[in-house]
């Protein structure tokens, strides 16, 4: 995910300062429409990354609660944290 988001905004920079004249849709509108293409595809991809791991955040926490609940519905000691 760090990657994605990292090379998207480079991307982004990259075809808006330098890479523009390269890039110039009336004269190579193949390459500005793939250059474009790939960088929303990479928006993309690092959003749904992000929701991918809200996800399992979430998940976690509820099997985290679970398992506190059952310890405090069995008045067992807390479990011990080795150190």
């Amino acid at each position: 995910m760090f990657i994605l988001l990292l090379v998207a905004p480079v991307l982004l920079v990259s075809g808006t300062t330098f890479l523009q004249t390269t890039l110039n849709p009336r004269e190579r509108p193949i390459w500005f429409i793939l250059f474009w293409i790939v960088c929303g595809w990479l928006t993309v991809t690092a959003l749904l990354v992000a929701m991918f791991d809200l996800l399992i955040v979430k998940l976690e926490s509820r099997r985290a609660q679970r398992v506190l609940r059952r310890n405090l519905k069995t008045n067992s000691p807390r479990p011990t944290i080795d150190k």
